[in-house]
């Protein structure tokens, strides 16, 4: 797959309305939102967001590895409702 196509897919599973609950996506924010609002000015803010980067990226990768580029079902990725518009 070539890097414009592979990117268009990350962007295409990043927005999906399938790929995670609504209540996560606002429980999600909301500690966001929260971890700003008490960190802002403080160097932690930063630190806490690079701490945290590391075991999202990870998650990240290890989902796209099982699941072949987003191409297959694995856990609760279900390939069938997030199936790609773009022509391989």
């Amino acid at each position: 797959m070539p890097l414009k196509n592979a990117l268009k897919r990350e962007l295409e599973v990043a927005f999906s309305k399938h790929s995670q609950p609504v209540w996560f996506r606002v429980v999600k924010y909301i500690i966001i939102a929260a971890l700003i609002y008490f960190l802002w000015g403080s160097p932690w803010l930063w630190i806490t967001f690079l701490i945290l980067l590391a075991p999202a990226l990870a998650l990240h990768f290890w989902y796209r590895h099982k699941t072949q580029g987003w191409t297959k079902s694995y856990g609760a990725w279900n390939y069938e409702k997030n199936k790609s518009r773009l022509k391989d």
